[in-house]
């Protein structure tokens, strides 16, 4: 049977780009550069509550690293180091080469040096601490909105809460559909150039985790601001294609969460820069409402123009 170190040294010590020191020390040696600050994340995933045990393993190795390039890309940061933290039930070997395999190709694709880690034993448990680095004073954050400003989501969120319901057995989607969702919940795409194409555009930014609405209150709380959404905007087509009935693609939209798309604010004058950016990365991106004068007031506009407060949260792991 392999060792601790033996496993480190086969499944997780790779050549390094920008690391002057990396696995197999007690620390690893870094130099950000010149005028950059540090922007820095840790997210863990444990089996059972973000993932099934039985999830393939080339597919957990991207998502725990993609995961954590989202919070990254919400700020604005270009990733550079990660470190993990893995817990194991024990030492599978293939398991081990698929679920290493899975996250090189995540760090290979956003530039990412495995900088270094720990493994125990335990429950599968799996936790990255992600750091990056942008011009100093230029990150974007929650708490940069201003009332009147247009808010924007990346991509197609809620497919991943569709394929976290037809993987439990409580949504019926067509085939087609079903794997198109299971895809978009276990290879998510963190967003990282759409991040740092919107410096000095975004003035509040986060990524959709734990569902829209819950993570657009994050915003309004730092921001001191007020929401409202226009049903009538939502990217909802797609999701109904799936399979999914009106009420059930609404409520994956609005309240799923595993997206990693990105959630922002930004002027009402940039909209044309917005879609320019889209277009240019071949993304899609799209004005869902706007800030409100009314402190963490979110509201819904109806098709019919009626506005009403939303019966749906995001996900909370102690509610």
């Amino acid at each position: 049977m392999s060792s601790e170190f033996e496993l480190i040294h086969r499944h997780f010590t790779r050549p390094t780009a920008h690391t002057d020191l990396a696995v197999g020390d007690d620390a690893a040696l870094m130099r950000p550069r010149p005028g950059m600050q540090l922007a820095v994340s840790t997210d863990m995933l444990v089996a059972g509550t973000h993932f099934f045990p039985d999830t393939d393993p080339h597919d957990l190795g991207w998502k725990t690293l993609a995961v954590n390039l989202s919070d990254l890309a919400a700020m604005g940061a270009e990733p550079r180091w990660a470190f993990l933290g893995l817990t194991l039930p024990g030492a599978d070997e293939a398991w081990l080469a698929a679920f290493s395999a899975g996250l090189f190709a995540c760090a290979s694709r956003y530039g990412v040096d495995l900088a270094g880690g720990d493994t125990t034993r335990g429950p599968l448990t799996l936790s990255i601490t992600i750091l990056g680095e942008l011009p100093a004073g230029k990150a974007i954050t929650r708490a940069g909105g201003h009332t009147g400003d247009d808010i924007w989501v990346s991509g197609q969120p809620g497919l991943a809460a569709l394929g976290l319901a037809a993987l439990q057995h409580r949504i019926d989607l067509g085939p087609t559909g079903r794997e198109h969702c299971i895809r978009a919940l276990q290879h998510p795409t963190p967003r990282v150039e759409l991040g740092l194409a919107l410096r000095g555009i975004a003035n509040a930014m986060l990524d959709v985790s734990d569902g829209l609405l819950g993570d657009l209150g994050h915003i309004l709380e730092r921001s001191d601001c007020g929401a409202e959404i226009d049903i009538a905007l939502l990217p909802l087509a797609e999701l109904r294609a799936t399979g999914a009935d009106e009420a059930q693609a609404r409520r994956a939209l609005l309240a799923g969460g595993d997206d990693y798309e990105l959630l922002f604010c930004a002027p009402a004058d940039r909209r044309d820069t917005v879609l320019k950016i889209a277009h240019e990365q071949g993304i899609a991106l799209h004005r869902i409402g706007r800030l409100t004068g009314h402190p963490r007031q979110l509201m819904l506009r109806e098709t019919d123009g009626r506005l009403l407060y939303p019966m749906l949260s995001g996900y909370d792991h102690f509610a």
